[in-house]
C-alpha cells in the first residue's frame, strides 16, 4: 500500500523556536568539543613568529625524531655539552710514553656527564650529529705541532702550530662530526711535543641534533 504525505496541518510542531545562532554553536560543539580540547587530545604544529615549527607531542617515546613538520620538544633527553681546560702545564708521562691523548684537568661544563675527565674522552650517548673545537696551546717550543680530533681512531680534524718566531702559539681548528651511539672523540698529539707547556688549551662539543 503506497504511503501518502501527511498534510501539513497533521505534522507536530516545534515545541520551541532555535536560533541559527545558537544552532550553529551547538553544530561546532558536536563536531569538535569544547574550547581547548583538541589542543590537549591531540598534536598540533605551533608556529612561533613565523620562523620555527615545534610539535609538541604529548605521549614523547624514549629517543626522540625529527620529521618534516619540525622538531619535537623533549625535557632535558637532547641536551650533552662539555668543555674542558688545561689548568697546568704539567705533561702527563701516558701522553708522552704511551697514548700520546691531549689531556685536561679541568672540566667547565659536563651536561650528561659523557666527557670522561679521567681519559679526556667523550663517548656519544647516542646517534646524531656533534660539533667539537679545540685550541691547543704550545708555550715556548720551536717544534711543530699536530693536534687531531680521533673519532674511534682515526684522525678526522688536524690543525698545526709551527711558528719558530713566537713563544705562545695554538694548533685551533672546529668542525661537524656525525656519531654512532658508543663513539669516541679525543684529542691526540700526532707530532712534536708540549714539553713547554700547554697551559689554556681547550676542548669543547656538543650534541647538534640527533639521527
Amino acid at each position: 500500500m503506497p504511503c501518502l504525505p501527511l498534510p501539513c496541518s497533521s505534522l507536530p510542531r516545534p515545541i520551541m523556536s532555535v536560533s541559527p545562532t545558537l544552532f550553529l554553536g551547538l553544530i561546532l560543539f558536536l563536531q569538535f568539543g569544547p574550547p581547548g580540547a583538541r589542543a590537549q587530545n591531540d598534536t598540533e604544529p605551533i608556529v612561533l613568529e613565523g620562523k620555527c615549527l615545534v610539535v609538541c607531542d604529548s605521549t614523547p617515546s624514549s629517543e626522540p625524531s625529527g620529521n618534516a613538520l619540525g622538531m619535537s620538544v623533549r625535557s632535558g633527553t637532547g641536551r650533552v655539552a662539555f668543555s674542558a681546560v688545561r689548568n697546568t702545564n704539567h705533561e702527563p708521562s701516558e701522553m708522552s710514553n704511551r697514548t700520546m691523548t691531549i689531556y685536561f684537568d679541568q672540566i667547565l661544563v659536563n651536561v650528561g656527564s659523557h666527557f670522561d675527565p679521567a681519559r679526556s674522552i667523550f663517548v656519544a650517548p647516542r646517534t646524531g650529529v656533534y660539533s667539537f673545537c679545540f685550541n691547543v696551546v704550545k708555550v715556548y717550543n720551536r717544534q711543530t705541532i699536530q693536534v687531531s680530533l680521533v673519532l674511534n681512531g682515526h684522525p678526522i680534524i688536524s690543525a698545526f702550530a709551527g711558528d719558530q718566531d713566537v713563544t705562545r702559539e695554538a694548533a685551533t681548528n672546529a668542525g661537524l662530526v656525525t656519531m654512532e651511539r658508543g663513539d669516541k672523540a679525543y684529542l691526540k698529539l700526532e707530532r712534536g711535543n708540549l714539553m713547554g707547556g700547554w697551559k689554556y688549551s681547550t676542548f669543547s662539543g656538543f650534541l647538534v641534533f640527533p639521527l
